[in-house]
């Protein structure tokens, strides 16, 4: 590491205070050597970049809990590259780059600068990181298994003891001859949701593992029916290596990946670079200001025009079937039964009789509320006229028996045992 620190003070004086301006310029360049297709990890140690905030003005114990967050990118742009990952929780903790460089990055320099920021006094501190990538011969390993890791947050999986601790564990159910963590990737990243800030709980964190030899018997169980049936049911699989992960890692068997390299075919693009010059098609010409107006006179008439021929057409078919295609009443009533043109008859009347009578109250009574013979002698009596002229507003609603010409006279009691009609 070559660092060259320097710092500028400048000092004025003013009627009440002295002012201090300060300028931290840091400039320090660090060389890293990763592999492609093998994780890579570089903490940003908030320890480390301390020392390049002095507390001019406050204690030293109390610039040690300064936050202090930071940005990185590629050198001349204004972001990281691709396969490269940055995260930092909070303003006082560590920053760590990660990431899984590719095959296409091999044998190349990457230069990463990484800019310090003290949030309280405002100083800002640059450092280089020079990246690398080297070229590995056995890239990519043909056997590899993706794990999904619920109990552990990306930040927690990336420190050197946690990720040995799992790679351990993976080799004991594995047995390969070469074991390399190739990439770590939050569940965040893959679509999935915050968790609940309850009960300690944890993203959850995806961790893809490479070696040599084929899967094991154990990660294979994943892949039984009778497994498979419990995952669709959302119910926990019965792996019998789960033990050796349990004490530390929660383990989602469900959502284990295996992939077969070897069993894929390699596809080889060339790719045809040219000089990067685009062939000379000639000096280039812009169409004519002078453009010849359009008639739409004729679209005018063709949009209206045929709506109105087929709206003619329907009209037509319609007053057809409606006034050319009816039967008439006489035609009915001969297919029509007679007692049911009788029966329809007799109900057209008395619907008539009680319309009129719900119009005019001085009309007559209905006929069909008439008695037609004397329910004593059985002497056919003749209807009950009105006058025009009869004022039935006065009429009591019940007439008695002495001025009701239609009521019959019923023996009444008078006396002791005699009857009078």
């Amino acid at each position: 590491n070559n660092g060259i620190n320097s710092y500028r003070i400048s000092w004025r004086r003013t009627a009440e205070m002295e002012v201090y301006s300060i300028f931290s310029r840091v400039h320090s360049d660090r060389n890293v050597y990763p592999s492609s297709g093998v994780l890579f990890v570089h903490v940003l140690e908030r320890e480390y970049f301390k020392g390049e905030f002095p507390p001019y003005s406050m204690k030293l114990a109390d610039a040690r809990n300064d936050p202090i967050t930071f940005k990185t990118n590629l050198k001349g742009y204004p972001d990281r590259p691709g396969w490269l990952r940055y995260i930092q929780r909070t303003p006082y903790s560590d920053g760590v780059l990660y990431g899984s460089p590719t095959i296409e990055n091999a044998d190349k320099t990457t230069v990463i600068e990484i800019t310090a920021y003290n949030r309280r006094t405002y100083e800002t501190a640059r450092h280089t990181l020079i990246v690398n990538i080297m070229a590995s011969d056995d890239y990519p390993l043909p056997y590899q298994a993706e794990f999904f890791v619920k109990n552990m947050n990306v930040e927690e999986m990336l420190a050197s003891e946690v990720i040995g601790d799992f790679l351990g564990a993976v080799k004991n159910v594995w047995q390969p001859d070469r074991l390399n963590a190739i990439n770590i990737t939050s569940a965040l990243d893959r679509g999935g949701r915050v968790p609940l800030p309850i009960n300690n709980m944890k993203e959850g964190v995806y961790v893809m593992v490479g070696t040599d030899v084929t899967f094991s018997s154990c990660l294979r169980e994943v892949e039984t029916p009778q497994n498979q049936l419990k995952c669709s049911q959302e119910m926990e699989p019965s792996i019998s290596c789960d033990k050796k992960f349990r004490a530390q890692f929660d383990i989602d068997w469900c959502k284990l990946t295996l992939v077969d390299k070897s069993k894929m075919p390699s596809v080889s693009k060339e790719v045809i670079r040219g000089d990067g010059v685009l062939p000379d098609d000639g000096e280039y010409k812009p169409p004519s200001t002078n453009l010849k107006s359009k008639d739409y006179y004729t679209d005018f008439v063709i949009t209206l025009a045929i709506p109105i021929a087929v709206a003619l057409v329907l009209f037509v078919i319609l007053g057809y079937i409606m006034f050319c295609r009816r039967e008439g009443v006489q035609k009915r009533d001969m297919q029509t039964p007679d007692i049911q043109l009788v029966h329809h008859s007799s109900i057209q009347k008395s619907t008539k009789e009680l319309r009129n009578m719900s119009k005019n109250r001085e009309a007559a009574w209905p006929l069909s509320t008439l008695p037609v013979f004397n329910p004593v002698t059985g002497e056919i009596m003749p209807p009950l006229h009105h006058s025009d002229n009869c004022d039935t507003s006065n009429m009591p609603l019940m007439q008695t028996q002495q001025n009701h010409p239609l009521q019959t006279q019923l023996p009444q009691q008078q006396g002791a045992g005699k009857w009078q009609t």
